[in-house]
């Protein structure tokens, strides 16, 4: 560490710019809806479309399967051929002959039937196998959300833009859904447990208050709920929920019935309040939610999207521009303080060395009981309002 590394005092470390997690009743979203294979795009620039519109198709290939044909038929595998019905590359279907041999006057007959709908990939005179390659399994890919086509990639997918109110969460699970919102709870204090959850929640986006019980979420999964939005989580609950481990990472692949959107963190924390006024100023709209979170490379938050016209330009004056600065709402991103809110205090520019060895930037940061807790920058992130 050189003396000009721990003597950097440029104002412009000072307010470094953290991304945050948003909370805002008006703004522009674009969603990249891109194919994992190529394929072909359905819309075109400015069309319309709605949640479920299918923006984008491809197919994916069958499941290949192997018939040892000259084995079923006791002829040698050269010879295998001669008997073929069908060739390479001809549909087939389950059941259907395709290949046929026949001796001693018609008195011995063997066939070989298709196990699958399917084509045939391969014939083989060496092995005497036939490999059959399921038909294709078509791959579509819907919109998310409501909004017009704002940019089409060929063969790749498609920009869908809209305006809408938009909240981000910390943490995540299960992947895209959409739904009704329905505020539970009658404030933002409040646990959302079982007995808040009814049959008509079916397909419901449920917004709970400072923490959701295992029990609710395991009736919610029953009942068919879509997305409960809450403000915190028993770590434990998550995992006797999902019946595995789960990690900050990545996650969104969980197949549990609904999605969970945690906007705090981990145990009972109070949902902010301007998160569960916007939210309770939407109910009765539907919403697109998606519980995906990866916070590594490639930032991905759990989000809440509910479509409306309100003018985006309503919310220009609140648009963090400059990064940083004392009085700065923030989210403690890292253990001990994961989940904890508070606002930046100070701003040291000296580099300050943590019990690794390392020396990074740090920022004091005031938290709502009032205690000063000084973390690296790297461990938190702006809270957009």
């Amino acid at each position: 560490m050189t003396s000009n590394q721990l003597e950097d005092k440029t104002s412009s470390e000072a307010h470094a710019y953290t991304p945050g997690l948003k909370v805002k009743r008006s703004i522009l979203v674009q969603k990249t809806r891109r194919l994992p294979i190529k394929g072909k795009v359905l819309v075109e620039v400015g069309d319309e479309v709605e949640y479920s519109t299918i923006v984008a198709q491809a197919s994916i290939s069958g499941e290949p399967q192997i018939v040892k044909a000259s084995s079923i038929m006791g002829v040698d595998a050269i010879d295998l051929f001669r008997y073929m019905l069908k060739k390479e590359g001809d549909e087939v279907s389950e059941g259907e002959n395709i290949a046929y041999y026949s001796a001693l006057f018609g008195l011995i007959k063997k066939q070989v039937v298709s196990p699958i709908d399917g084509y045939i990939e391969s014939v083989s005179e060496i092995t005497g196998q036939i490999i059959l390659r399921g038909a294709p399994i078509p791959l579509n890919l819907n919109a998310y959300i409501p909004g017009k086509a704002f940019e089409v990639m060929p063969g790749e997918g498609v920009v869908i833009e809209t305006n809408a109110a938009l909240v981000q969460g910390i943490f995540g699970i299960g992947g895209e859904s959409h739904g009704m919102i329905r505020i539970a709870v009658d404030s933002p204090e409040e646990e959302l447990t079982d007995e808040h959850i009814h049959a008509e929640d079916r397909g419901a986006v449920l917004v709970g208050g400072s923490l959701v019980t295992l029990d609710a979420l395991r009736k919610a999964s029953e009942v068919g709920v879509s997305c409960i939005m809450v403000g915190g989580v028993r770590h434990t609950d998550i995992v006797q929920f999902t019946g595995e481990e789960i990690g900050v990472a990545i996650t969104g692949h969980e197949d549990v019935g609904l999605t969970l959107i945690v906007t705090e963190g981990f145990g009972r924390l109070t949902m902010s309040q301007r998160t569960f006024d916007l939210l309770k100023m939407f109910e009765g709209r539907l919403a697109s939610v998606n519980g995906a979170t990866q916070i590594r490379a490639g930032v991905l938050r759990p989000e809440i999207i509910i479509p409306h016209e309100e003018d985006p330009r309503l919310e220009e004056a609140g648009e963090l521009t400059s990064g940083m600065v004392p009085g700065t709402p923030v989210r403690i991103i890292r253990q001990p303080y994961f989940g904890t809110i508070g606002k930046v205090s100070s701003l040291p520019v000296e580099l300050q060395r943590l019990k690794s060895e390392s020396y990074v930037r740090v920022l004091d940061v005031e938290l709502d009981d009032g205690t000063i807790v000084t973390v690296p920058r790297a461990n938190v992130e702006i809270i957009e309002v």
